[in-house]
């Protein structure tokens, strides 16, 4: 029996038309949409609210910043739709009717009279740029039924709002808003709704600051558009075009650029980088370093850096006075500087003294000429206090003091100590082991380093590096100072006499305190200011990047009126405790002071005096000690000491042990395996330390 030819003509078309789908279903799969464009975003770093810092052109020169609909203003959106594609909704990527409508005006008027691209098929053209002729426009169509089929709506308007065109090297709609209007936009007025709307028309001959009456001619098209299908009112729409149009592009945001640059140097796969600035202060630091810089010579720089000590977020990074200045190496960043500290060290000596019981604050020490072996160091007026103490002392910031305690300190266990802490010291190559201009500034350290230290002093000794974003890992605190010399030195340094040239704050209602320390490097190079109170942590660097002298400029007449302006600049602050001081502080009158501290005897004159020099016989300082012990205890260590003068008085961990202070000998029992510091002091002022390891031994580990 035949098949009639109507059927076999049904059948041959069904046959194309399966045919045709396996076809484009095979070249969906063989030809995915090309999402290079849209996955090729701008750069951006972020503030803590997640708004734009700065951000880097695509390699192809273009701000492209990704955009979501919840980005933008639902005014703008409803517009675009109403405007461009009001069957966006229900379309699949092609719109019959208005294809239908443009074919038929086409063949009629013998041209082009509206088009039927819906923002799919401009989508498609956006990802995959063609030459817009009839094939071209056939690809488009066929690239916006797969678009349609691989993504909902919302993520194909998403593709829109990033790629469209806005003139210039301008893509997307938040790109935009930012460049024409100074804003984010996801909050805009129907005026400038409007211009968004129609810029990506005609980017080029429309743009605002070029061809501003275009601009706003077409602008108006569509608000009057907009009053025609009732999204906007008659008002609206009347109000809208008495607004004034903008023709000046903007510079996109630009703070903390040398953070930017150094977030994405670590990260520079990622596309996003968040951080902990705070916009505003940000903001207000920029600006005041740029207004110093009238107050420094040509060649000089300034660099700022605030910390939170809580959990050592930073909040403002300012590496350089004035980024596009030549003049000034404005694209180095002096944060991550390594430069001479001058005397910000001296906080730190002291610190590990009061630890050490080697002095307290009211210990009368001598700022007298003293030779120390081959080192004779001088002040930095070349003037000599006298007797003091060393409260006067630190304030003061009188070298041969310092030079004093660090020599009983150790300049080796400063280093070590700091470099267990995370702070390692920059030693010059020609001279790589520590002596004793380490507290003057014969090394080297950041400004970064610095401020860690210093939020270290405020955070009860316990240091910690500095945070700038919270996808970085939170490193855990390590010891450095006991509470009690944190106590002390937060006390000398906030009641330190304020720079004669400091402004008065202006919010006197209720004065900061703080705690600073000022410095300067050897031939002027370096001017330092660093302090902190209750919550926040500040360091100031001032100087020419090149390294090279800055006559009359230092800490106390350059970097602090800086760093007190900085801290008046800061958020609402807490005051400082008002409870009791920690465990061991000793508020007492000179006189009340035990005998050994009250006067501290540097070395040379203990010499002088014929004190035998005081040193640990046993144990052996850097040696591994194995004490076994029964049922799984640990044996007591006995402990040796040689010379000194009598009575003696022994510390492990800086914790006084029971002794006989007229023998030299003692026992100590420890409380378990690790690092013990022993540390013997004696009446004439002296100290000697030896760090041992303290062990079971391998034979006892193994007891069961």
């Amino acid at each position: 029996m035949s098949v009639p030819s109507s059927r076999r003509g049904l059948l041959g078309a069904g046959l194309i038309l399966v045919v045709l789908a396996a076809v484009l279903l095979a070249l969906d799969r063989s030809l995915p949409p090309p999402l290079a464009r849209i996955e090729q975003t701008s750069v951006l770093v972020l503030d803590d609210q997640d708004r734009i810092l700065r951000g880097f052109i695509t390699p192809q020169g273009t701000w492209r910043l990704p955009t979501r609909t919840e980005d933008v203003d639902p005014l703008y959106l409803q517009m675009l739709l109403a405007y461009e594609d009001q069957r966006f909704a229900s379309h699949p990527g092609v719109d019959p009717l208005a294809l239908a409508r443009a074919l038929g005006q086409w063949f009629s008027h013998g041209r082009v009279v509206s088009g039927a691209s819906t923002l799919t098929m401009q989508t498609a053209r956006l990802l995959e740029p063609h030459p817009r002729d009839l094939s071209g426009k056939f690809g488009e169509m066929l690239r916006a039924l797969q678009l349609e089929r691989r993504y909902d709506k919302q993520a194909i308007l998403d593709f829109y709002l990033t790629l469209a065109p806005y003139g210039g090297n301008l893509e997307g709609v938040r790109a935009a808003a930012l460049a024409w209007f100074g804003k984010e936009p996801s909050r805009l007025t129907a005026a400038e709704a409007a211009l968004l709307v129609v810029l990506p028309q005609a980017p080029s001959r429309l743009r605002p600051d070029r061809f501003p009456e275009r601009a706003r001619a077409a602008r108006d098209k569509v608000l009057a558009r907009m009053g025609q299908l009732g999204v906007l009112s008659e008002r609206q729409v009347a109000e809208a075009r008495q607004e004034p149009l903008r023709v000046r592009r903007r510079s996109l945001p630009f703070l903390a650029p040398h953070l930017a640059s150094r977030l994405r140097a670590v990260q520079p796969t990622a596309t996003v980088h968040r951080s902990f600035i705070d916009r505003g202060l940000q903001q207000t630091l920029e600006t005041l370093a740029r207004q110093q810089q009238s107050a420094l010579e040509p060649n000089q720089s300034m660099a700022i850096l605030v910390a939170a000590n809580r959990d050592r977020r930073v909040l403002a990074y300012v590496g350089g006075s004035d980024f596009f200045d030549p003049r000034r190496a404005g694209q180095v960043d002096m944060v991550q500087a390594i430069r001479s500290p001058g005397s910000t060290l001296k906080p730190l000596v002291y610190g590990l003294g009061f630890d050490d019981l080697l002095i307290h604050p009211e210990t009368l020490i001598e700022d007298a000429p003293t030779r120390f072996g081959s080192y004779s160091p001088t002040n930095f007026l070349n003037t000599y206090a006298g007797q003091l103490t060393v409260r006067e002392a630190l304030q003061q910031s009188l070298n041969i003091p310092a030079v004093a305690v660090l020599e009983q300190v150790g300049p080796a266990r400063v280093a070590a100590r700091l470099r267990e802490v995370g702070l390692p010291l920059h030693w010059n190559a020609a001279h790589p082991q520590p002596g004793l201009p380490l507290v003057l500034g014969g090394v080297g350290m950041t400004l970064e380093e610095l401020v860690a230290l210093y939020a270290g002093f405020a955070d009860g000794g316990r240091v910690a590096p500095l945070r700038f974003g919270p996808d970085e890992r939170q490193t855990p605190e390590r010891a450095l100072l006991s509470e009690v010399a944190c106590w002390y030195l937060s006390e000398i340094l906030r009641t330190a006499p304020t720079p004669q040239n400091v402004p008065a704050p202006s919010s006197v209602a209720q004065p900061r305190a703080i705690a600073y320390k000022t410095g300067t490097s050897y031939g002027f190079r370096d001017a330092w200011a660093l302090g902190f109170d209750a919550d926040y942590t500040v360091g100031v660097w001032v100087g020419r990047p090149d390294g090279s002298p800055s006559p009359g400029h230092y800490g106390r007449n350059t970097a602090a009126p800086l760093l007190f302006r900085v801290f008046d600049l800061l958020p609402e602050h807490t005051a400082w405790p008002t409870t009791s001081p920690p465990a061991g502080v000793l508020q007492v009158s000179r006189d009340r002071l035990p005998e050994r501290l009250r006067y501290f005897r540097t070395r040379p004159a203990l010499e002088m005096a014929g004190a035998p020099p005081l040193g640990i016989t046993f144990p052996v300082a850097g040696s591994t000690v194995e004490l076994p012990g029964p049922a799984g205890t640990l044996a007591e260590l006995p402990l040796a000491a040689k010379g000194g003068v009598k009575p003696l008085r022994w510390l492990v961990n800086g914790q006084p042990i029971a002794a006989a202070a007229w023998r030299r000998d003692a026992f100590w029992q420890p409380d378990g395996e690790g690092l013990a510091r022993i540390t013997v002091l004696d009446q004439a002022g002296q100290t000697a330390s030896a760090e041992v390891w303290i062990s079971r031994g391998a034979a006892a580990a193994a007891t069961p």
